[in-house]
């Protein structure tokens, strides 16, 4: 499909790499969805989390599923480029919001967010489908990291809990969780500086960390998962997460549209 904000260039690279990054892509967004999560950090949701042990440093803020009470989430994911732009970067007809997902570093944050992948917390299967992370602050040192290709891999990553790094599921067939740093493995990372309003969009697939963010400023970001054509329904070994109780889906359903509107073709 055609669409102004996204090239050739970043499609291929998308689909070999599972990452792509645009710069600028959200440039005109960042007052608001800087605002929006300052007022996601005064007015926190049942999910939000802080992920520091006794002997971490700093403050490192989650939460997640909140664009329909604050309102300058949903203005970016209804009108913002992201609906069309998550359809064009997977080849889907259209696009269909899952949840957004707010994540503070602040200054002098010691603990570096584990590797993982997104795709094995979710009940959603599929392939059209994509996660974007969009900071509001510098990036120099707190940088998003990817292993290219791991969206590829046969077998998802075990999924840990942040904050208590145990087992998410108590059954599944995963592969152990990477650790590129180690010179036993060998994977190609990407990861990049950004301005504020640049964005990077991968795969739920897409094996990802970030660096802690020791320095002296502070690293909020904006992310939105986006689900496609072929997005389905599907039971996991346990809770999910989000874990969106009492849905009513079955294995095999498209996701429901009451709780995950379809947000392009705009006429939708």
């Amino acid at each position: 499909m055609s669409c102004d904000y996204v090239t050739k260039t970043d499609i291929d690279a998308y689909e070999r790499d599972g990452v792509v990054r645009i710069r600028g892509l959200f440039k005109d967004w960042v007052d608001v969805i800087a605002a929006g999560i300052e007022r996601n950090l005064a007015e926190p949701g049942p999910y939000a989390a802080e992920n520091l042990t006794e002997t971490d440093t700093g403050r490192f803020f989650d939460d997640y599923c909140n664009w329909q009470r604050i309102p300058e989430f949903r203005n970016v994911i209804e009108n913002s480029p992201a609906a069309e732009v998550a359809a064009a970067i997977t080849g889907s007809k259209t696009a269909q919001i899952f949840h957004d997902h707010v994540l503070v570093k602040e200054p002098g944050t010691s603990k570096a967010t584990p590797w993982h992948q997104d795709h094995p917390y979710y009940f959603v299967d599929g392939q059209q489908l994509v996660s974007f992370w969009i900071p509001v602050d510098p990036v120099k040192d707190a940088t998003l990291r990817f292993i290219a290709e791991s969206h590829k891999w046969e077998k998802m990553v075990l999924p840990t809990r942040w904050l208590k790094e145990d087992n998410f599921y108590d059954s599944g067939d995963y592969r152990p969780v990477p650790n590129p740093d180690s010179p036993d493995e060998d994977h190609r990372v990407l990861e990049w500086e950004m301005e504020p309003g640049d964005a990077v969009l991968f795969h739920y697939r897409t094996a990802h960390g970030a660096r802690a963010n020791e320095g002296g400023s502070r690293r909020r970001a904006f992310s939105m998962r986006w689900v496609g054509d072929d997005a389905r329904y599907i039971t996991r070994p346990g809770r999910t997460s989000p874990p969106f109780p009492d849905h009513g889906m079955s294995d095999g359903e498209r996701l429901r549209e009451d709780w995950f509107p379809v947000l392009w073709p705009k006429s939708a």
